[in-house]
């Protein structure tokens, strides 16, 4: 691609749709931008005790970095900063002029296709189980040291996704021209197959 193309994937936490997005940017040569991060990094200033409208406002690309974004404190942080209508606000603007740049992009998160991009030229949304995603997250965080139970995790999965479906700012929801892909019984592999055949027959239709 060389000209401006935005592929926009959405999704619940721990759907896949990371994962998904890296693979398709690398297939199809294309920038990634993760904006669930930037969330996560205002966030994590904010349990540091800065106002979320002014650390959003002051990000930096290097606020991005750090496996201490992935902890559970910081994820759900992120999920409560993200329903403020003026930190939407401030990260509005960096993501709509990383989508269209020359080459194309793909941006993953919960509302890129409906608000962010509602003009991407291809809308994705991963979706999963809340059980099947659960026990994702319960792996990845006893991978990574964390001594948490399954049921909490679960619990903790389903009050984000309540969180993010009820936000009055950008509620997480499938823009109405998105192709859902549900991961719940497919593998990595099946997954990405079924994304870049979505991208593809949109680049060809």
């Amino acid at each position: 691609m060389t000209e401006p193309f935005t592929i926009a994937i959405d999704g619940p936490a721990a759907a896949g749709k990371g994962t998904i997005s890296r693979a398709v940017a690398a297939h199809f040569n294309c920038a990634h931008l993760d904006t669930g991060l930037l969330y996560r990094a205002v966030g994590a200033k904010m349990l540091l005790g800065q106002d979320p409208a002014d650390a959003a406002r002051g990000l930096t690309a290097a606020d991005t970095q750090g496996a201490g974004l992935r902890s559970p404190e910081v994820a759900q942080a992120a999920s409560r900063v993200a329903v403020l209508p003026e930190v939407r606000a401030a990260l509005l603007d960096f993501q709509r002029s990383f989508a269209r740049r020359a080459g194309g992009a793909v941006l993953d998160g919960r509302d890129i296709g409906t608000v962010i991009c509602p003009q991407a030229e291809v809308k994705l949304f991963v979706t999963a189980s809340a059980e099947v995603r659960a026990q994702r997250r319960y792996a990845e965080l006893v991978a990574g040291g964390s001594e948490v139970s399954p049921a909490q995790v679960l619990a903790d999965v389903r009050e984000r996704d309540a969180r993010d479906r009820d936000r009055a700012a950008a509620p997480l929801k499938p823009a109405p021209d998105a192709v859902t892909i549900d991961t719940s019984d497919m593998t990595i592999d099946q997954a990405v197959t079924r994304a870049i055949g979505a991208v593809e027959r949109a680049r060809t239709g």
